[in-house]
């Protein structure tokens, strides 16, 4: 039987899918990741981030700097360098909270241990976990759902289309449901009401942490960045963000094999991702993309 617990609040809802929305296009969290250790100029990111294509870097760095994470700073016509903004900075812990989630849960393919040929999990740039969370979780409604999860503990489809969908009516829910189940966040029960997996509940301080971040109180330098034209002063994270453009295809990559299932119960111990540190192991040569979609 369902409990009565609340949702979360409007709030809650609303900071984590605009973050989610801030961070899910292609790239945008490699980008911030890059400059979490220094201002970088332009020509700079090209040798730290080799695959991305001419033209792809721009339109990620102006929209950063439009959401106010990332600050320009032109020294000269021809220097101007790319860091961090308070706000940025503060998105950082965030990502460790992510990135450890994401290593913890998402498969791993197993591949050879070059030094004693033991098969082993294969090791996942901090930056590619991150970036493969957020393709679960920032499709539309997939938030919303998950927390009102989160509070009842079991609900079914008609409660969650009302509660997490108002005004989309009970078919709409079926859709965004089973993606959830697909991905191994939430699971269904011969009665018709469906719960969070183990994985799903482990979300809980991640959301917790976007939350947090996008809810406190901002600078007002860092709020003028975000403020376009004629917009009223924003007073937190939560305000209004740049549109997010769909996700990109993914680069062509070496077909993968199936996927396979890796949710675990008891979560091992996981390092946590260090300002700075983008990559835990050699830059690969470009991100993991396995044929199928997403990791679950």
């Amino acid at each position: 039987m369902a409990t009565t617990a609340p949702p979360a609040t409007p709030n809650d809802l609303l900071g984590v899918t605009k973050t989610l929305d801030l961070l899910a296009p292609r790239w945008n969290v490699w980008v911030l990741m890059t400059v979490s250790s220094q201002p970088l100029r332009y020509a700079e990111f090209k040798p730290r981030l080799p695959w991305l294509a001419d033209g792809q870097l721009h339109p990620r760095l102006r929209q950063l700097t439009n959401a106010g994470v990332i600050e320009r700073t032109e020294y000269a016509p021809r220097h101007v360098t790319y860091g961090l903004t308070s706000n940025g900075a503060a998105l950082l812990p965030v990502l460790t909270v992510i990135a450890s989630w994401a290593d913890t849960y998402l498969e791993k393919e197993l591949v050879a241990n070059k030094h004693t040929g033991e098969l082993e999990p294969e090791r996942i740039a901090p930056a590619q976990n991150i970036d493969d969370a957020i393709a679960l979780l920032a499709p539309r409604h997939a938030t919303a759902i998950l927390f009102s999860l989160q509070a009842r503990g079991t609900a079914t489809a008609k409660t969650l289309a009302s509660e997490a969908m108002p005004g989309y009516g009970l078919n709409a829910v079926y859709k965004p449901l089973e993606r959830l189940v697909s991905d191994g966040l939430v699971s269904a029960s011969g009665t018709g009401d469906y719960q969070l997996t183990a994985s799903g509940r482990a979300l809980d301080p991640v959301f917790q942490a976007i939350s947090a971040w996008a809810t406190a109180p901002i600078t007002a330098s860092d709020a003028s960045r975000m403020r376009g034209p004629g917009a009223a002063p924003s007073q937190s994270r939560s305000g209004p963000w740049a549109t997010t453009p769909p996700r990109l295809p993914a680069p062509a990559v070496p077909a993968a094999p199936a996927a396979r299932p890796a949710l675990t119960t008891t979560p091992p111990d996981s390092p946590a991702w260090k300002s700075g540190d983008l990559f835990s192991h050699q830059i690969p040569a470009r991100p993991i993309s396995p044929a199928g979609g997403p990791r679950r």
